[in-house]
């Protein structure tokens, strides 16, 4: 069974896609940006399902479902919208479409209308083993791949929340300020071209949820936890977690405490002390996965996994999330200062760092010297 999505934000394509594997987890799900490139995609019979945006730069979403009606009579259409009023509805109505999915969805909703839409799953096939040694196995993930784990608590509350109706912003931030994963996601969507518009980039939780609002936050939290229900981290791995997040949180910690101390606004720099292990996140994360396909690990492959891909993967995320620049530059200030242009934030950063690591006093001095620290 394929399913077709057409949305210019890939945030919005995602979190429809992992709905549609939440209930359909054998089905191929293609999703496209532009009229033309779904167009070309599209053949009579090849499609069960055809979701589209309403509203795109170019061509209109519409449009598509148009060309499909022209030659398909069955297949059924659902309009992405942020309206779904009569006078659209009535619009669109020789087309006969199955759904009006206006935006930010009712997860609960899209999800009963697309279990009633969807056919059910042929017979799977058995998993096989993969191959691929580990070291292998990561070097061919693409920068599209690559990802970071939801901690537990906060996946198990997000799928028992399913269709629970979303929390105020204040108990979102308290909920996931300590959450690695949903704090990149949610600042690369707020800083993604359909929420940035002129406004300044956006570099921590607390600001990504007001801009996303409460329901699309969620919308885009229960993707993640979605796309990761049967990734779950144990053992070894579990460990190895629990001590990057304990850093992170430790560094989140003390860097607060400085701003503060500064008269700095402390939201930015609790984000890339809580951001400076994704590298090693992601790499944890992608080896619960190889390691979910039947594979052994043992801790000298992980050891020398997190050393040659942690660094190259957080560079990845950075570029492919979009993450704003003064938010790398506050992570790398972490490891070591710019030889120009350093500004009094980045030396907060590298301050804590080494504050944190026990670093020599005279170094520690120096720093808060360079801080106008007393």
């Amino acid at each position: 069974m394929r399913v077709m999505i057409l949305d210019d934000d890939p945030w919005i394509s995602d979190l429809l896609k992992q709905l549609v594997l939440s209930i359909r987890p054998l089905a191929q799900v293609d999703c496209f940006i532009d009229v033309a490139s779904a167009l070309e995609a599209w053949q009579p019979s090849t499609y069960q399902l055809v979701m589209a945006d309403w509203n795109l730069p170019g061509a209109p979403g519409v449009n598509l479902l148009q060309t499909i009606r022209e030659k398909d009579q069955s297949t059924p259409l659902i309009m992405i919208t942020g309206r779904a009023d009569r006078d659209s509805v009535l619009a669109v109505k020789s087309l006969r479409i199955s759904a009006f999915f206006t935006k930010p969805f009712q997860v609960a909703r899209v999800v009963q209308r697309l279990d009633a839409l969807l056919p059910l799953d042929e017979p799977s096939h058995a998993i096989t083993v993969n191959a691929e040694d580990l070291i292998s196995y990561l070097s061919g993930l693409s920068a599209d791949e690559l990802d970071l784990p939801l901690l537990a608590s906060v996946k198990n509350k997000l799928q028992l929340g399913y269709g629970g109706a979303p929390m105020d912003l204040r108990a979102l931030a308290n909920d996931w300020q300590y959450d690695p994963a949903l704090c990149a996601h949610l600042i690369a969507a707020a800083n993604g071209a359909n929420y940035l518009g002129l406004g300044q980039p956006c570099t921590n939780l607390k600001g990504a949820l007001t801009r996303l609002g409460g329901l699309t936050s969620v919308n885009l939290a229960i993707s993640q936890a979605l796309r990761q229900a049967n990734t779950q981290p144990d053992g070894m791995l579990m460990t190895f977690s629990q001590a990057h997040l304990a850093d992170a949180e430790r560094l989140a910690e003390r860097v607060i405490l400085l701003a503060q101390q500064c008269g700095l606004d402390p939201a930015p720099l609790q984000s890339a002390a809580l951001l400076h292990r994704m590298g090693e996140f992601c790499v944890l994360y992608h080896s619960q996965e190889w390691e979910n396909q039947g594979n052994s690990l043992t801790e000298e492959t992980l050891v020398d996994a997190l050393r040659i891909f942690a660094a190259p993967f957080a560079a990845r995320i950075k570029a492919s999330w979009g993450l704003p620049m003064m938010l790398r530059k506050l992570i790398g200030a972490i490891f070591v200062l710019p030889s120009m242009q350093v500004c009094r934030e980045q030396v907060l950063m590298r301050l804590a760092a080494a504050m944190n690591n026990g670093e020599p006093e005279a170094a520690i001095e120096r720093l808060r010297r360079l801080a106008g620290i007393a």
